[in-house]
This record gives structure tokens, C-alpha cells and sequence, in this order.
């Protein structure tokens, strides 16, 4: 994933909010509010359990204790992953993920399917979520908001000249 380097003048560091997402599916999947309207947009799809599939395996992945990593693999591969799934995603290769894979669980063990989904989600949802009601009425708010606060601070530089 990208990250900020620090640098000043960075354009990853300018771009904030909607301007980030479009960036890159990463920056959406890092930034909370990016993630929720990104999930809204694939519940109206009936495909919310691609980001919520890869938001588990991110988790999954930072699990240091081997009973919480077997409890959490099970859990991933219940809800998603099983015959029996209540948020089945569609990968190729899950029935080659078996419960005895379960006991001796490892930190990248989704990441082929982890990354299968990603790919899923970036030529499929992601660029019609870029299209979407749900992403243009939170585009043009944050707009507004950008625009009113820009406003203000313009009069109150105005104010401050003339009040002197």
C-alpha cells in the first residue's frame, strides 16, 4: 500500500479526502470514511462482502497470538469462505482452503484470495463507485465545505485589514 513519505509538498500529502480515493483504490481502503462509503455503495451492489472479506484478511494479518490467528482464521473462513458462508465470496481456489489448513493458521494464509478480491474490487466496483450518486453528493459536500471555510477565512483576513 502507499503511504505518505513525509516529504513537503508530497502530492499524497496535499490530496485529501474524495481527491484521495480516486487516487487509488488503496487510499480509499486507507482512509475510515473512505471505507464506509465505499461499503455503502457495494451493499447497494450486493457485494459488501468483498470489502468486508478484505478488511478481515488486513486484520487477520496483524493477529500475533496463534489461538486469536485459529480463531479468527476459522471466522474468516466461515463467513466467507465455506459452502456455508452467510458472505460468501466468489474466488477461485477456496475450496483448496480446507478447515485443516485452519489449525495451523499463518499470517498470509488469505492472501492469494485477499488478493484476488482486491483486484475484484479495483476493475470492477471501485471505478463505478467513482460514477456513483453516493460518491459525487460526498464530493461535492466536501466541496462546499472547502469552499464556505475558504470564504470565511478570506473575510477574516479582510476584517483584520480594514479593522486596524
Amino acid at each position: 500500500m502507499e503511504h505518505f513519505d513525509g516529504k513537503p509538498g508530497s502530492s499524497q500529502q496535499t490530496l485529501k479526502g474524495t481527491s484521495r480515493w480516486t487516487a487509488s483504490l488503496e487510499n480509499l481502503l486507507e482512509d475510515p470514511e473512505g471505507v464506509k462509503r465505499f461499503r455503502e455503495f457495494l451493499k447497494k451492489e450486493f457485494s459488501e462482502e468483498n470489502v468486508l472479506f478484505w478488511l478481515a484478511c488486513e486484520e487477520f494479518k496483524k493477529t500475533q497470538d496463534k489461538k486469536q490467528m485459529q480463531e479468527k482464521a476459522k471466522e474468516i473462513y466461515m463467513t466467507f469462505l465455506s459452502s456455508k458462508a452467510s458472505c460468501q465470496v466468489n474466488v477461485e481456489g477456496q475450496s483448496r482452503l480446507n478447515e485443516t489448513m485452519l489449525e495451523e493458521p499463518h499470517p498470509l494464509m488469505f492472501q492469494k484470495l485477499q488478493d484476488q478480491i482486491f483486484n475484484l474490487m479495483k476493475y470492477d466496483s471501485y471505478s463505478r463507485f467513482l460514477k456513483s450518486d453516493i460518491f459525487l453528493k460526498h464530493k461535492r459536500a466536501e466541496e462546499q465545505e472547502e469552499n464556505s471555510s475558504e470564504a470565511q477565512s478570506v473575510a477574516k483576513r479582510a476584517s483584520r485589514i480594514y479593522n486596524t
